[in-house]
């Protein structure tokens, strides 16, 4: 049985994990931490259908819909408290399944969990130094903690800030800032939503004057929250954990002041332990180098997409399941390789580019700004009548373990 080195126990590193062992390869996850990626930054995030339907090809959606819950609809309003229009998040699989929103921490926790069940095996504290090929067509891993590890092949499913990466291809470039700050946080208060009249299920985006709110109400009351505020320049890893959750909280509310709507309310209401520490956010531009003959690189090591797109598990998850697909049928890892890529590159790139479109709304200041509050409702709303058949592209993506030569079965 060949064996696969899978570098990060993220998200790509279970669900690639998972996939390679059902296609007959016996994959371990070397995480750099002490225990798996659970207690890494970040609130929530949206695993749409295109990935729920690729996940369920191992047998794993119902870890997402365990952990997670239902949320189909988009609500966008004002920075005045106007609602502009509603419209569905990337439609509905044949069983009713839809979009589900999921706390990355619960997310993490699941996915390892059911590795682990699997059978899959797990070296902690193993950051990834280097790694070479071998005479025999594989490649050996040399970790910072002295050891090694040989195997046919190496995924880099280690995150935006890649090793890997940088191993296959020294010239890669790096992740790119997009002129916006991340701040999340869960208001426990189970009275609140109803206090401020919200409703459960719903995805609520608010184009403020000074930033971007968004935020949901899951099933137990607990209010989901983010915030993309403008900066120019990318805050150090210094800065971000100095900053306390009182003077975020004291930051975003003052960008908060000029808005109607619930968004002040729930930001005072977060407690301090109910914040997520503030974090730059980055897309990845176009990779040039995926993989040599025995190594790759999937998820936001590829091709990282900004989170306005709501993609970011869903490609990571395709590309596992493709990857796996790749191995099982080619004769090959360097034919594999090659074919994971040409199945997968131009459907991500076209995906980055969709978020940083997005996201670039929300960096805007001043005059800019100011344009495309204007605008937004005018584009939203023609968006909403056209339903979701404007991103079926992105969202009718299939993936079918019984039928490789076929992947696509709707669009590109």
């Amino acid at each position: 049985m060949k064996k696969a080195l899978i570098i990060g126990g993220g998200i790509a590193g279970p669900v690639t994990a998972m996939a390679l062992q059902k296609a007959g390869w016996e994959p371990v996850v070397y995480e750099a931490y002490e225990d798996a990626a659970a207690e890494q930054i970040g609130a929530y995030l949206t695993v749409a259908v295109n990935g729920l339907s690729a996940l369920a090809e191992i047998d794993a959606h119902h870890l997402v819909m365990n952990v997670g819950h239902p949320t189909d609809t988009l609500s966008f309003y004002t920075s005045g408290g106007k609602h502009i229009t509603d419209m569905p998040i990337g439609g509905t699989l044949p069983d009713g399944t839809v979009t589900h929103s999921v706390k990355r921490r619960d997310l993490y926790r699941a996915l390892n969990a059911e590795a682990v069940r699997r059978g899959i095996r797990y070296e902690f504290g193993k950051r990834l130094v280097d790694a070479r090929p071998t005479a025999g067509h594989g490649v050996v891993a040399t970790f910072a903690d002295g050891s090694r590890a040989e195997g046919d092949l190496l995924v880099g499913a280690d995150g935006i800030r890649s090793r890997t990466r940088e191993i296959i291809d020294p010239t890669a470039p790096q992740a790119h800032y997009l002129g916006i700050y991340g701040l999340g946080g869960f208001v426990t208060d189970p009275d609140l939503h109803r206090e401020l009249g919200l409703r459960p299920g719903v995805y609520n985006m608010i184009f403020g004057k000074k930033a971007f709110f968004g935020y949901l109400v899951a099933p137990t009351g607990e209010i989901w929250w983010f915030a993309n505020m403008p900066g120019e320049q990318e805050l150090s890893k210094q800065a971000l954990t100095d900053t306390s959750p009182a003077q975020w909280r004291e930051e975003l509310m003052r960008l908060l002041a000029a808005d109607r709507g619930p968004a002040a309310r729930i930001v005072a209401a977060t407690p301090d332990a109910g914040f997520v520490t503030g974090f730059n956010q980055y897309d990845m531009p176009s990779v040039a180098t995926w993989h040599t003959d025995s190594m790759v690189i999937i998820g936001d090591a590829a091709h990282a997409v900004a989170s306005s797109s709501g993609q970011g598990v869903s490609m990571a998850v395709e590309d596992a399941v493709t990857l796996a697909l790749c191995l099982r049928d080619q004769p090959d890892t360097a034919s594999a390789l090659a074919e994971f890529e040409h199945r997968r590159r131009d459907r991500v790139e076209k995906v980055v580019a969709h978020g940083a479109e997005t996201s670039g709304d929300k960096a805007q200041n001043g005059v800019a700004r100011l344009l495309v509050r204007l605008l937004t409702p005018f584009f939203l709303k023609r968006a909403a009548k056209q339903g979701v058949g404007s991103l079926n592209w992105m969202f009718d993506h299939r993936i079918s373990w019984s039928d490789a030569a076929e992947q696509v079965h709707a669009g590109n």
